[in-house]
Order: C-alpha cells, then sequence, then structure tokens
C-alpha cells in the first residue's frame, strides 16, 4: 500500500500530464499501482479485517444467558462464563449484545413515511365564539398532524356532531389515522 504523500504526487504528475511509466520510475513503485493510485477517486486507506476474537469463544453462552436474563451485569455474566479476559472488552461486547434481547419498549418512537398517517384531535378552546344570532357557544377544533413532517393543520368545527368531525378536514386523505380525544 502505498502512502498519502505518493497517492498525493501520483496524482499530481499526472495531472501534469506525465506518463506512468515515468511516475513509476520517479518515484520507485510499479507501474500498477501508479495506474491504480490514477484511477482511483479517493485516497489510500488502510483496514484491517476483522478476525476471530477472544469473545467469539464464549459469545453462544454469553447470549444463551442474556436470552434467560437481559439485565444481568456484565461481571456476574462474566463470572458464570469463566471470562479471564480484560473486563472492559467483555463489557463492550456484552454491550454490542444487549439489545437484541431486551424486551420491546412500548414507548418507542415510532418511524412514519411521508403520507403515511396523519393524528387528529379535538381541541376545546377555553373561551366561547360569539356567533351571528348573538350567542356564544364552545365550538371544537379538529386539530391534525402529520406523523412525518409534522405540518399542523387546524380547523374550527361549526357543531359537535359526529358527522360533522368524521368528514371536515379529512377527505381525500389516503391511510388516515384518526384519534380523537
Amino acid at each position: 500500500m502505498i502512502s498519502m504523500k505518493d497517492w498525493a504526487a501520483i496524482r499530481q504528475l499526472a495531472a501534469a500530464g506525465v506518463p506512468g511509466r515515468q511516475i513509476a520510475l520517479d518515484l520507485g513503485i510499479s507501474r500498477e499501482t501508479v495506474r491504480s493510485a490514477i484511477a482511483s477517486d479517493r485516497p489510500p486507506r488502510y483496514e484491517r479485517r476483522p478476525g476471530p476474537t477472544s469473545f467469539d469463544d464464549v459469545a453462544p453462552r454469553v447470549k444463551e444467558l442474556l436470552k434467560d436474563n437481559p439485565g444481568l451485569p456484565a461481571t456476574v455474566l462474566a463470572e458464570k462464563v469463566g471470562w479471564t479476559g480484560s473486563a472492559s472488552w467483555f463489557r463492550q461486547n456484552v454491550a454490542d449484545l444487549r439489545p437484541a434481547f431486551r424486551p420491546i419498549d412500548p414507548s418507542d418512537r415510532l418511524d412514519w413515511a411521508a403520507g403515511d398517517a396523519i393524528q387528529c384531535d379535538l381541541w376545546f378552546p377555553p373561551f366561547k365564539i360569539p356567533l351571528e344570532d348573538g350567542r356564544a357557544v364552545l365550538l371544537p377544533v379538529l386539530v391534525m398532524v402529520c406523523a412525518y413532517s409534522r405540518f399542523m393543520m387546524a380547523t374550527m368545527l361549526p357543531t359537535r356532531m359526529t358527522e360533522v368531525s368524521r368528514c371536515c378536514g379529512l377527505r381525500g386523505l389516503c391511510r388516515v389515522l384518526v384519534c380523537f380525544a
């Protein structure tokens, strides 16, 4: 693997019009290395291939224990599986495994796609609205919030009748989640 400095020099010389064979001679590297450096769009980077670790031997037993008790502390797990290595390495690997064994949290966030859902609620303002005939009445407001964009829209309903609540402002929307408070 070539260094970042060599890669930059190769790219600079190639941009100046120097032939690949001459670049290879000047820098003392193979022509194939020069060709691949010119063809690459980013600098070289060392990436170590993942290999077997000492935790791999005890991972099946740890998974079995976590299945029975997902909240078991890492120190107790280390004792039960006979771990003799680094405690911090063991804790890190257990922390990576633990989320797969925890029960699902019912208050977890949901992700919605655009146009997937809208939540509708009725809000009753704390004041009465004066009407044309002189009466003042408490009218509900239908508040709608899109789950994806959080776009909010509200419309005042002229009456408390259920039929009006169902169709006012909701016509034409597909797959609507309606929740009346």
